[in-house]
């Protein structure tokens, strides 16, 4: 039977290019960043600055007009369907943003990508083939919205199923609508995406006044709502410059794609899972207060948006630069923004007379005194500002670069549905726990954050390294894979191979494909996990270590060694807690080994490659194959450590991807994500090595 080599061989890394094109001549064609670098070109990031500040005080306008318009709409249409009607028009209304989510993302990337691309056609094209994408999906959600009204109707206690064709509908055009707005957003049209938005809340305000007064009840709430949504599309259409062919870009949407959508599934989980639970849970009139409750504290969260929306392409159309301080800047100041428009909401809900709600509301609207919904609603405001400031955190990332943010918020939404439907006795109690979700999720964004910013002060205050590393050669993969393979022959794993396999592994053919395959499968029997998260690409050299590059070493962040870590694994810090360990007596099972080796070394009883990874001109190298070997040699023979084997060192820019380089939430995410993908190729290479023995031991 023949060896599957396409089990292990390696693969190709994806770009994360997101748009290719092709000119007429066949030459590929690639969107530049339309930012200059910010070393090069004075006062750049003051006009950044003032783009995004002048941006976000334009979308705040019409913003606030919006969710004005929006709160009387609300508050007018809670006080004609009473609390059970409310609650039955807020819950299609919260499918619609649940379904948002693909809007959403369809608006992300095409701003993304046509705030990068600096040419008009460039952009058509964009604009063009997103457009497409959108209609088609625009449409298959519609048909399978309209396909289960039936099963919708009867979970939600909606009374009409022709509600849900309406949502149908309106979710069919609010996909396509969410591209028309991301060209604006991508093109720097502020004023244009404010016009957008003030049109749909003022075609559904001004719909819902005359079909309630026709006495249409939730069916015309829903009409006012799609119709809105058409009126928005049609005035979003662009000029004749950007009537492109779609077909002259090719749009992958594996990575920002993917990535935008699990972004803007876990946010509209996040922001609206909540009133369909208590809709769920909760009699018709209780529901019906926390959708009021969920429609004034949510204003803060609309013009918290208005700022993100400014900041995104801004920000996304900088990340050629190569000081990564300009696009900090630009994240304090957007971080500024919100922080100050959530205070001044919190602190108004929260001195708002309680007569107010009453009058507002109507006193048979409330179920419980004034009081207490003002209490609540200050709760609500407060978990809002939250998660409005961890956003603006999320945003960002998704600006600069593919990262962890659509992850950490999609397991975030995940604990927040499971918390509500254990923690639900009260609506207070929906709302603590909501609080808690989000002050975890705000932790979780905020880490790498700061943990970049201390990373990139200490770089500027270690000392530089002498000289860079000295490279004598460069290496294949496959030479890397033969030499680690060598290291890590002799444990137990292997003992049921070591028969077989001992000269492929001892005298490698280098120029073998078969035996390259079957020592790559070895290997991975091993240390698969380890050698899947280096990153995709890596220059592998051999080096020459000098006395001052022992400085730079650091040992594998992981078991025995934490205890002689000073924070930062470096060896030649490590050393001299090991001593000291090994002065005081009764040295532990790991000291006892050092010992051991240190005696092997002696005597050249030990593999003599030491495998190093770390960044181009960075100052650490982490050592992923021979730490206990480094560190024998540098306790038992410290002025000729550097001599006494052969390194090699794995290269990469993204090296910081590597959770064995770099330890945060982002290395340890994607981490996590690999083991689940590959858990059953570890599998399928313990079977082909078996199929190996047995086809080597058959007559």
């Amino acid at each position: 039977m023949g060896i599957p080599l396409k089990w292990f061989r390696r693969r190709k890394s994806r770009s994360n290019a997101f748009i290719y094109a092709a000119s007429n001549d066949g030459k590929s064609l690639m969107t530049t960043p339309s930012a200059t670098d910010a070393s090069t070109m004075p006062g750049h990031l003051a006009g950044l600055r003032e783009r995004l500040v002048r941006g976000s005080a334009i979308l705040l306008c019409s913003t606030g007009l919006v969710a004005a318009t929006n709160l009387l709409y609300n508050i007018w249409i809670a006080r004609r369907l009473g609390a059970a009607g409310f609650g039955n028009a807020s819950a299609l209304y919260t499918l619609l943003m649940l379904l948002s989510a693909i809007t959403l993302s369809f608006q992300i990337v095409t701003s993304k990508f046509i705030a990068r691309s600096s040419e008009t056609p460039m952009r058509a094209q964009i604009y063009a083939r997103m457009l497409r994408r959108a209609w088609q999906a625009g449409l298959v959600v519609a048909v399978l919205i309209a396909a289960g009204g039936t099963y919708l109707k009867s979970y939600f206690n909606l009374p009409a199923l022709h509600d849900l064709w309406l949502l149908a509908i309106a979710t069919g055009v609010y996909i396509p609508l969410g591209v028309r707005r991301g060209k604006m957003q991508g093109c720097y049209d502020f004023r244009g995406l404010a016009i957008n938005v003030v049109v749909e809340v003022a075609v559904k305000l001004g719909g819902a006044l005359l079909l309630l007064h026709f006495g249409m009840g939730v069916t015309g709430v829903m009409t006012a709502v799609m119709l809105s949504i058409v009126a928005a599309y049609l005035v979003g259409s662009p000029g004749p410059e950007y009537r492109a062919k779609p077909g002259l870009v090719k749009v992958a949407p594996f990575g920002e794609g993917v990535q935008a959508l699990l972004y803007f599934i876990g946010q509209v989980i996040l922001s609206n899972l909540d009133i369909l639970l208590v809709k769920h849970f909760f009699a018709p009139p209780e529901a019906g207060i926390y959708a009021a409750l969920a429609l004034v504290g949510r204003v803060v969260f609309m013009l918290s948006w208005s700022v993100v929306s400014s900041m995104f392409p801004v920000s996304a159309a900088t990340t050629s630069l190569t000081n990564r301080r300009v696009g900090r800047h630009l994240l304090y100041t957007a971080l500024l923004l919100v922080s100050f428009v959530t205070s001044v909401f919190i602190a108004a809900v929260a001195l708002v007379p309680e007569a107010v709600w009453t009058g507002v509301l109507g006193a048979r609207f409330l179920l419980e005194s004034p009081s207490a919904f003002s209490g609540l609603l200050t709760q609500y405001a407060l978990m809002t500002g939250i998660y409005s400031i961890a956003v603006v955190i999320m945003m960002y990332e998704i600006s600069r670069r593919i990262g962890t943010a659509a992850w950490v918020q999609l397991g975030a939404s995940v604990l927040l549905t499971g918390a509500i439907w254990r923690f639900h006795s009260s609506l207070s109690q929906v709302i603590l726990v909501q609080v808690f979700v989000m002050g975890g999720l705000l932790f979780a964004v905020t880490l790498p954050i700061l943990r970049d910013e201390e990373e990139e002060k200490e770089a500027e205050s270690a000392p530089p390294a002498l000289h860079p590393l000295k490279r004598l050669r460069p290496v294949p993969e496959e030479e890397i894979i033969a030499e680690f393979l060598r290291s890590e022959f002799y444990h137990p794993e292997f003992d049921i191979y070591r028969r077989d396999f001992t000269n492929l592994v001892e005298h490698p053919d280098l120029n073998d494909p078969k035996e390259n395959f079957v020592r790559r499968a070895l290997l991975f029997r091993r240390r698969g996990r380890l050698w899947r998260e280096l990153p995709p690409g890596m220059e592998w050299w051999e080096i020459e270590m000098t006395p001052n590059d022992l400085g730079r070493l650091r040992s594998f962040p992981r078991n025995d060694w934490r205890r002689f870590a000073g924070g930062g694994f470096y060896l030649t810090e490590m050393i001299g807690r090991i001593q000291a360990g090994l002065e005081r007596g009764k040295p532990s099972r790991f000291l006892k080994k050092l010992v051991a080796i240190g005696t092997d070394l002696r005597a050249s009883h030990v593999p003599d490659a030491v495998l190093l990874i770390g960044m181009e001109g960075q100052r650490p190298l982490t050592i992923i194959e021979g730490n206990h070997r480094m560190a024998a040699a540098m306790l038992t023979m410290p002025e000729s450590a550097h001599r006494r084997f052969r390194f090699y060192c794995g290269l990469s820019p993204k090296m910081n991807l590597c959770c064995w380089h770099k330890t945060d939430l982002r290395s340890l995410t994607r981490y996590g994500r690999h083991t689940i993908r590959y858990m059953f190729r570890d599998f399928l290479a313990a079977r082909t090595l078996r199929e190996r023995r047995t086809e080597m031991e058959a007559p």
